[in-house]
């Protein structure tokens, strides 16, 4: 049986994402208010700003809800993880572990539609530079990349900090 003290990386992890859903959710939040800013009340290049505004939109959406439910679930998890652990270290191996597999499989997907989605931005964005009837689609183009990459970044930390949290699982089963 190990000490509570060889629980910290359990404690370091749900922290950890609790703090980087907080940003997320502001990021959300943000995007979202930009969005009817941008799909409303903007009235200079308005197709320009209407086509910012559906990524902003969408995916501002997505940050929100995300960036909510880790926000809310990281603390129950921690203490309850962390409890169930040290009574049952089975747990970690039966379930822990495997829904930690499933997760960093999740994040490859995302990786790549995140990179997917920002070629596709970027492509429409200069595509239609030069064009004056494509403002609509200049600007889903730019607005979907920044959001891919500022997406692809939040994910790219949640990856490492998660290799970190898996290795630290697995060493609680070859010494717990």
């Amino acid at each position: 049986m190990m000490e509570v003290s060889d629980f910290s990386f359990i404690y370091k992890y749900f922290t950890d994402e609790k703090h980087e859903s907080l940003l997320f959710l502001f990021i959300g939040i943000a995007a979202f208010i930009l969005s009817v800013v941008f799909f409303f009340y903007i009235k200079t290049s308005p197709s320009f700003f209407k086509g910012a505004a559906i990524p902003l939109f969408l995916i501002g959406i997505i940050q929100i809800v995300l960036g909510f439910n880790v926000y809310t679930k990281a603390d129950k998890q921690k203490s309850d993880l962390a409890y169930i652990a040290g009574t049952d270290p089975q747990f970690v191996k039966n379930t822990e572990l495997p829904r930690m597999e499933k997760v960093m499989k999740n994040f490859v997907i995302y990786r790549y539609t995140e990179i997917v989605m920002a070629i596709i931005g970027l492509g429409l964005f200069f595509y239609f530079r030069n064009f004056a009837s494509g403002e609509y689609w200049k600007g889903l183009g730019m607005t979907l990349a920044i959001q891919a990459i500022l997406m692809l970044g939040a994910d790219y930390s949640a990856t490492q900090r998660a290799k970190i949290y898996f290795r630290g699982l697995n060493r609680f089963m070859q010494h717990g």
